[in-house]
């Protein structure tokens, strides 16, 4: 990450936790000994980074993330919403979905990719959407997917 992302990262955190130009100055100074930016090496922006992750900065990306590289991880995708929508998960994000096919799919693949999207097989892709199919049919969720138009 370059010096002017992780700038601009620190200035998104400010805002997010409320602080004015005064209180990140204050805060910079006493996490580096450094009240302004640009005197800051990449090593000394990540500690402020670091420091206002601590408390309670979370980074988020800007809009959606760009759809799954293939038409059947998108349709993980669709499940895994339809189910979240229905009040069925515990976590309806993308890390619960990982989560799910981490528990779910580890000791009989051996391994499982960090994200859903970077899977390949596609036995591994077929064997998550017939347990989210199956899944969805156990809530009462319409997954007949012949009803809808192409």
């Amino acid at each position: 990450m370059t010096d002017r992302s992780l700038q601009r990262m620190i200035h998104a955190g400010c805002r997010q936790l409320g602080l004015d130009a005064e209180a990140r100055r204050a805060l910079q100074q006493q996490v580096t000994g450094k009240a302004s930016l640009s005197e800051m090496t990449a090593a000394e922006l990540r500690l402020v980074v670091d420091r206002l992750a601590k408390d309670g900065f979370t980074a988020e990306t800007r809009g959606r993330r760009k759809p799954a590289p293939r038409a059947d991880l998108r349709l993980i995708h669709v499940l895994w919403r339809k189910l979240g929508e229905a009040g069925a998960l515990e976590r309806p994000d993308r890390a619960g979905l990982n989560t799910f096919i981490r528990a779910r799919f580890e000791a009989r693949w051996g391994a499982v990719p960090a994200d859903v999207d970077m899977l390949r097989d596609w036995h591994q892709i077929d064997a998550v959407l017939q347990a989210l199919i199956a899944w969805g049919r156990r809530a009462q969720i319409d997954v007949d997917w012949s009803k809808t138009r192409r």
